[in-house]
């Protein structure tokens, strides 16, 4: 499976390569009163509003840092169990491709009830990434509210 790495807080992570539609420069977003503090808000990507998840927050309680460096990838999961959405994710050096077929050594996922989201451990070319299921970034009641299917509501 093909990876697409990034890091948060000097940590890096990644999430499957099939789930990433493109990868944008920082966009400026539209905060949403009473969302959870690692929802930054809503862009509008391609004529669509869709959430904007920091991923500084919710990995390490810190938002990140606005630098050069600093990207959303637009990923698309399956919400609800049936349709494809988008969702925005605000990372760090979103810089390179590599492949679990190279990983050296794995460790299985960690069983942290706040952080389902969180999967394997790897360890490929010499770095430790830790995996990130997009499918379960956002609590179920987050992502009913606030993913809409491409071209329509949710």
């Amino acid at each position: 499976m093909q990876l697409l790495t990034f890091t948060v807080a000097g940590q890096t992570y990644a999430i499957e390569s099939r789930r990433v539609i493109e990868v944008l420069p920082l966009v400026p977003a539209r905060p949403i009163p009473h969302a959870p503090p690692y929802v930054r808000g809503i862009f509008t990507y391609r004529g669509q509003l869709m959430p904007l998840v920091d991923m500084g927050i919710r990995l390490t309680d810190g938002p990140l840092k606005e630098r050069l460096s600093t990207r959303v990838i637009v990923v698309e999961i399956t919400s609800h169990g049936e349709s494809l959405r988008r969702l925005g994710i605000v990372a760090e050096n979103v810089i390179s491709i590599c492949s679990t077929d190279d990983a050296e050594a794995s460790l299985p996922p960690l069983d942290f009830h706040d952080a389902p989201f969180l999967g394997d451990i790897l360890r490929i070319g010499g770095r430790t990434i830790q995996m990130v299921d997009v499918e379960r970034l956002l609590p179920a009641d987050v992502s009913a509210t606030l993913i809409a299917t491409p071209g329509g509501r949710s």
